[in-house]
């Protein structure tokens, strides 16, 4: 079984429902039987994820996060970049820096490097443009990203089994581009979200990550997938950045019925939007497992 818990289900500036970053967790008998999974993946780590997965450990179910009353950084396996503004990247430094200081002996080889994923210029400007400046150095030595993370580098046009993240040897995480931030012309500015397939079965989900709305590319996926997760803007604006509410209803009935709503604002409860979630799958909630593939 796979399941998806959001930390956070808000847009970038969101107070209330923190920013938008999942867990996903693959289990051989299922969370029922398991205290733990038997592996992990975060999609994306931002500015509010660690208050957000401080709040998540507490909750029943989640206690292998826990560790002393603190965030137990080291039961966190996998983490995968979907693209590089604050909400999805900023808690990172947190993270690295937690799982290093918490180590026993460094010079022993006790290092905790969770597996670090993502398009290859996106890791590369992650340590480059983001992260170096917190944590270029150790007393005494300059430091790199592998010193915190074992960097796994990904093709997104490749089709090797490196390319794919994979847990369990059955579930595979394959990144699929999005259009979200353009330089000049659409796919210039790197961003990806997942489509996430059981290799036995062929059933498919669908993770959008943040893109504009984008029917090419994305459409023939939200057809086939079984469940989505697809972020929305639910006000208008003349040239967005992301889905907006009102292009999502487009979509076909039967999409938009296995659609959960996540990254909207703190408006979202409004009275004006009352409506919304009978009109999809509903929106989605923090801290809620979602059974994605069987």
């Amino acid at each position: 079984m796979l399941t998806l818990t959001f930390l956070g289900v808000g847009s970038a500036f969101a107070k209330r429902n923190y920013q938008s970053n999942a867990l996903i967790e693959a289990w051989s008998q299922g969370p029922e039987q398991q205290g733990l999974p038997d592996e992990n993946l975060l999609i994306d780590f931002g500015a509010t994820g660690p208050l957000a997965l401080y709040q998540l450990k507490s909750q029943p179910g989640f206690e292998y996060l826990d560790h002393s009353g603190s965030n137990h950084y080291r039961a966190i396996q996998r983490v995968f970049i979907t693209h590089l503004h604050h909400d999805h990247i900023g808690g990172l430094e947190e993270l690295a820096i937690v799982n290093r200081l918490s180590q026993t002996n460094v010079h022993a080889g006790s290092i905790a490097r969770p597996m670090l994923f993502g398009a290859g210029e996106i890791l590369s400007d992650l340590w480059e443009c983001s992260l170096r400046g917190g944590l270029g150095v150790f007393d005494g030595r300059r430091a790199a990203l592998d010193d915190y993370f074992s960097v796994q580098p990904l093709d997104p046009k490749g089709t090797k089994a490196e390319d794919r993240i994979r847990l369990l040897d059955r579930y595979e995480f394959i990144p699929i581009r999005t259009d979200h931030i353009r330089i000049s012309k659409k796919f210039d500015w790197p961003s990806y979200g997942l489509v996430i397939r059981d290799s036995q079965t062929g059933q498919t989900a669908l993770y959008s990550g943040d893109t504009r709305f984008e029917p090419e590319t994305l459409e023939p996926v939200r057809a086939q997938a079984r469940l989505i997760f697809h972020e929305a803007q639910l006000d208008d604006e003349p040239q967005p950045v992301h889905t907006l509410l009102s292009e999502l209803r487009t979509l076909p009935e039967s999409t938009r019925k296995k659609t959960f709503l996540y990254h909207f604002a703190d408006s979202w409860d409004d009275p004006k939007h009352l409506r919304i979630a009978e009109e999809f799958a509903g929106f989605a909630r923090s801290g809620k497992r979602y059974a994605i593939l069987p």
